[in-house]
């Protein structure tokens, strides 16, 4: 498996590759699958990988970025891209879920981590491995991180929800894990695509959808069609949006290519990760200074949230080899981090 080096060391040889040995016969030109119809994951993230994959080539790949649905299922990306109908995607690897649970433990999942230990994990503790060979070998694509996905908002909801008791029954729009974690703890769930959560509020079919962070969830408008806000987002502190490579793509790529592809990623990421998190803090004030009502979990229903996911967790370890690697991996990357307490000044600085 490949290493990734440091961002600053290699966009210094990728711009000698660029220029020199990387040059291929002719430009190949991808269509790029998603499953967003639109807002930042669409056009900023995935145009951002698009972007940096032209740059770093010096133009022997372009990649054309086509909204949810045009080349196939928005929930069904995978496939679009194992059979050649689009070279490339920006996908959510947990709408694969049903395949092997494991693609939760990569996406981000209730109790997991947030996006800072997930980048260090991913990039320095082993993750990025992991994520491409899980992905070739069960999936027969080729795929890497592209995206940072921020905490999200646990819920838009035109139902209070505070408490355990609160969720049972409750109509819930999510996907993943989550959907099975919230079923475990008496929610009713659907797995439906982002575009179609919007109408579902407003019409009263579902009483509560997840989606993403405060800036994912802005254009959105779930907060005109839904009253309640609900916080934190337990259910997802952190995770990644990946880009899949046809296999036979990839193998008409030369090797300075796909490690190119890779470092595309890995800068995506990073430029992710900056323009979304700076986003969310206006976002959220957004919300705050709004007319719906913000709503704090209850902390002994974070906890029911806790429990019912390490239960989850094991099980799934017991059954699934995959899932038993990444969930080590994980697991002894979060012991090593209680350790920054001790060390590192809470987010703000002190009180001074």
């Amino acid at each position: 498996m490949h290493k990734m080096t440091r961002i600053a060391a290699s966009v210094g040889v990728a711009a000698g590759l660029a220029a020199g040995s990387v040059a291929a016969e002719a430009a190949e030109s991808w269509r790029m699958a998603t499953p967003w119809s639109g807002g930042p994951w669409l056009e900023r993230d995935a145009e951002t990988f698009a972007t940096y994959v032209n740059q770093l080539t010096g133009g022997d790949v372009e990649i054309e970025v086509f909204p949810g649905g045009t080349l196939g299922g928005a929930l069904r990306v995978t496939n679009t891209v194992k059979s050649g109908v689009a070279e490339v995607s920006h996908n959510y690897i947990n709408y694969d879920y049903g395949t092997d649970p494991t693609a939760a433990l990569l996406a981000g999942h209730s109790s997991g981590l947030t996006p800072e230990e997930f980048m260090l994990w991913m990039y320095e503790g082993g993750g990025v491995e992991l994520y491409e060979e899980f992905r070739r070998e069960v999936f027969d694509v080729v795929a890497f991180p592209c995206s940072i996905l921020g905490t999200e908002i646990f819920l838009h909801s035109n139902k209070k929800v505070e408490t355990l008791e609160d969720f049972q029954g409750l109509r819930l729009r999510t996907s993943g894990a989550w959907a099975e974690i919230a079923s475990r703890l008496g929610a009713s769930t659907v797995v439906m695509a982002g575009g179609e959560i919007y109408s579902a509020l407003e019409r009263g079919v579902i009483d509560a959808a997840e989606w993403g962070s405060p800036e994912m969830n802005r254009p959105t408008g779930f907060q005109e069609v839904a009253q309640y806000v609900v916080l934190p987002g337990v259910h997802q502190s952190g995770g990644f949006l990946e880009c899949q490579v046809n296999q036979e793509a990839w193998d008409g790529l030369s090797e300075e290519q796909q490690e190119l592809l890779r470092l595309a990623g890995k800068l995506s990421v990073y430029d992710s990760w900056l323009a979304s998190s700076f986003a969310d803090l206006d976002a959220y004030q957004e919300l705050i200074d709004g007319p719906n009502e913000m709503v704090q979990l209850d902390q002994s229903f974070i906890n029911a949230i806790y429990e019912e996911t390490e239960k989850w967790e094991n099980q799934y370890a017991a059954e699934n080899e995959w899932f038993a690697r990444v969930l080590e991996s994980q697991r002894s990357f979060k012991e090593s981090m209680t350790r920054w307490p001790e060390y590192r000044l809470p987010i703000g600085g002190t009180n001074n």
